[in-house]
């Protein structure tokens, strides 16, 4: 009975096993393939970052045509060569005045990214003889980003807007009482940020606005390149200060895409638009309250191509638009007596 039992135990009695040792060459194999595993994963990583590094870069310094004619021989306009401080005194810029004989109204053109002053694909030079002949006169000058001479980066309105607002200082000191800034693509966006920091303008246009926030940043980028939304925006919002100096928590869009401006603006903007969603124009629109803004959203037309698929009815507008705007100032200049006179 007992030997039963013990036998019993024996045969149930779990039986260990002894591990196999690992060889030396074994142990070196397994070190060289995480070793090898690891370098392809900081390869990856590096080259995703370089990937957004270049990107940034390209961003912020975009290639700029060097100008190609001037006022005169384009559209038999006498002009001057001007040079002006930014207004924080950052840079000096260069641009044309078109002077209009007796006008005391200007228009400051604010040229788009990727453009200088002479902005052919619009064509700029169309506009601002459209202007001149009703009396206006005309400022067209470079932002940093398109200077031939002393090239700047591109900051997303932050230095070009203190650059915009250098050119209406100019406009002021050769003697404008009514200052109009008409502005395109990222200088729509820019005119935008120069309006909250500026009590001298009297009316905006703003052409196929781009204002450089997260959403459409990311908008362009994915249009070129299928990128992951995270942690492609994080990684350029880290490199911009690096490679520009300016953070985009820097650009004021939140307060701009809830400002209701003191002054008319007249919003145009196209709904194939593959730069700026046309919401985008809406919504600004929608904030406004000065009875004279307005806003003309194109079916069908492109970024900044609006004045070249519609030139008759975007000149009937932009015309009833400035004809308002000088409505309102004749008005403020009739009541200006009534208002400082005590006695009525």
């Amino acid at each position: 009975m007992n030997m039963a039992t013990q036998n019993d135990t024996q045969i149930t009695r779990p039986l260990t096993e002894t591990p196999i040792p690992l060889t030396p060459g074994l142990i070196r194999f397994k070190h060289i393939l995480v070793a090898l595993l690891l370098s392809v994963l900081f390869f990856l990583i590096f080259c995703f970052i370089a990937l957004h590094a270049y990107i940034a870069w390209v961003l912020s310094n975009p290639n700029v045509a060097p100008l190609y004619s001037n006022p005169m021989q384009a559209k038999h306009m006498p002009y001057e060569n001007v040079t002006f401080p930014a207004l924080d005194g950052s840079r000096m810029m260069q641009g044309w005045y078109i002077p209009a004989a007796g006008s005391k109204k200007t228009i400051v053109f604010s040229h788009g990214y990727g453009a200088n002053r002479e902005e052919t694909w619009i064509p700029m030079y169309d506009l601002a003889h459209y202007a001149h002949r009703m009396n206006f006169n005309v400022m067209m000058f470079d932002y940093g980003f398109a200077s031939q001479s002393s090239k700047a980066v591109a900051t997303g309105g932050k230095a070009e807007s203190q650059q915009l607002l250098g050119a209406i200082e100019l406009a002021k000191q050769r003697g404008a009482k009514q200052i109009v800034v008409w502005g395109f693509s990222m200088g729509a966006g820019t005119a935008l940020q120069a309006g909250l920091q500026s009590k001298d303008i009297d009316a905006m246009i703003l052409d196929s606005t781009f204002l450089l926030e997260p959403d459409t940043l990311y908008h362009n980028i994915k249009n070129q390149i299928d990128l992951p939304r995270h942690p492609s925006l994080e990684i350029l919002e880290l490199l911009f200060p690096i490679l520009n100096g300016t953070s985009l928590h820097q650009i004021p869009y939140q307060q701009v895409k809830k400002e209701d401006y003191p002054f008319p603006i007249f919003f145009i903007h196209g709904t194939e638009d593959e730069k700026a969603p046309y919401p985008i124009a809406e919504k600004l629109a929608e904030n406004q309250t000065n009875p004279y803004s307005d806003v003309w959203i194109v079916k069908g037309s492109h970024h900044e191509l609006i004045f070249r698929e519609h030139p008759r009815e975007y000149l009937r507008r932009v015309s009833a638009f400035l004809g308002n705007v000088n409505l309102a100032e004749q008005k403020d200049i009739d009541n200006a007596p009534m208002q400082n006179n005590p006695t009525k």
